[in-house]
């Protein structure tokens, strides 16, 4: 999941200049009605990353599902990699080094915009939500982390008639990641296939999963 538990996204929306509650209250509620009801999704993505001078650093594009909680898989086709988690393990397979990378699922989420699309963190308690205004024909809500130590230190999500369109997130390091989702297919059915992996003969592998 480079996209949510590595990277971050392009041109933010403006910060209102004067906090506005009602709008504020409605940021938070976009939020909680989009990812409240979610129990699996399906769609595809374009990624763009950039560094803290605007240039691009990096491009792709795949395919994810994911079905709640927990469970996600990241098909990059371009450049060829998969991120596969059951829920306890993540696996990371980087197809051109021949390599899988084996980790515990919480600690590769925790305190990470995933939380949020795997349903494994509360959003009052991990995130402070304001109003991010309206821009690119979608209306934004900010979220802050609220704890000092992450590696990001904004997300912003766009929605269009209450559907999340983008994802885009500053780290700590001024680079930003900006993800957006087409053909989305909200909580169709998944099997459970997805979210398992073996790594393939031959490549090597780094880590262990978690005993039990």
């Amino acid at each position: 999941m480079r996209a949510l538990v590595i990277a971050a996204i392009v041109v933010l929306p403006a910060q209102a200049a004067f906090a506005d509650p009602a709008a504020d209250a409605a940021a938070l509620s976009r939020v909680e009605q989009s990812f409240g009801a979610l129990t699996s999704l399906r769609a595809d993505f374009r990624q763009t990353v950039t560094d803290a001078n605007g240039k691009l650093v990096e491009s792709a594009e795949g395919s994810m599902s994911l079905a709640r909680p927990g469970r996600f898989r990241w098909d990059y086709r371009v450049p060829e990699q998969l991120i596969v988690s059951d829920g306890t393990t993540v696996w990371f397979h980087d197809t051109e080094l021949e390599q899988v990378t084996i980790r515990k699922a919480a600690d590769t989420i925790e305190g990470t915009p995933a939380m949020l699309l795997t349903g494994e963190g509360d959003l009052k308690t991990e995130f402070d939500v304001s109003d991010g205004g309206t821009a690119q024909g979608l209306d934004w809500s900010r979220l802050l982390p609220r704890r000092p130590d992450g590696d990001f230190r904004e997300l912003r999500l766009g929605f269009s008639k209450g559907q999340l369109r983008r994802m885009t997130m500053l780290d700590r390091l001024g680079q930003t990641t900006e993800l957006e989702f087409v053909h989305i297919e909200r909580n169709p059915r998944l099997d459970d296939s997805l979210f398992r992996f073996t790594p393939p003969p031959g490549v090597d592998v780094v880590g262990r999963a978690p005993a039990g």
